[in-house]
């Protein structure tokens, strides 16, 4: 790991390449920073989901590879991004050692670096009602952070790179912030079930954490 920032460090390939739940829990505080020529936002991330692909009928991955989901079958460390009901992007990074086709959703964050910026793309989306919904929500953080589907596959373990991860060197207990769990947003089936896939996990108390929304009639994966 290199150290790039005060208490965190970007992790290695391997890092990612470990239990969906180690990594999902250990991604709660870490910073998403995303370079353009516009500039740079940086997203401190409150929010996520485990998906767990071949054993998740909540997972994109549940039925197998296709050519949208064929990122989350490759290298751990890289951003699987997708189209939601082809309104709204979403972006996953993809977890375990390839084939295992897991992921981590990052459901919302804090904009620490960059606010003016993310608030020009969030306006331009649509109606931002204050700072604390800048990236509170899967489409609205990849809004903030300008993040499409051309970014599938970005690799956010390159400190050079135009998307950088980096995390802590403690647990998030370890500094005191507590860490709630619960059903996934909007999964049908037995992927929404809260006793058996408990797969969300967030920062308690933290504002920038989205609401939690029973399945919509459409049946979803991811």
């Amino acid at each position: 790991m290199t150290g790039v920032a005060a208490g965190t460090v970007v992790p290695s390939r391997a890092w990612f390449a470990r239990d969906v739940h180690v990594v999902a829990h250990d991604l709660l505080g870490a910073l998403l920073t995303r370079r353009t020529p516009d500039g740079t936002v940086t997203v401190r991330i409150t929010e996520v989901e485990a998906y767990a692909g071949a054993a998740d009928p909540g997972s994109h991955a549940y039925r197998g590879e296709t050519a949208r989901n064929r990122t989350m079958f490759g290298e751990p460390g890289r951003v699987y991004v997708y189209r939601h009901l082809g309104l709204h992007h979403c972006m996953n990074v993809v977890c375990s050692p390839p084939g295992e086709a897991s992921a981590v959703l990052l459901r919302a964050g804090e904009v620490v670096e960059g606010a003016d910026l993310a608030r020009e793309r969030r306006a331009a989306a649509g109606v931002t009602r204050s700072d604390v919904d800048l990236a509170r929500g899967p489409a609205r953080l990849t809004v903030a952070l300008g993040i499409d589907r051309a970014d599938d596959g970005a690799d956010v373990t390159d400190p050079a790179g135009g998307l950088v991860l980096r995390v802590r060197a403690t647990a998030p207990e370890d500094d005191g912030r507590q860490v709630a769990t619960g059903p996934r947003v909007g999964v049908s089936g037995d992927g929404g079930r809260a006793d058996l896939f408990p797969w969300r996990a967030w920062l308690a108390g933290d504002p920038t954490v989205s609401a939690y929304r029973a399945a919509e009639s459409r049946r979803r994966r991811r």
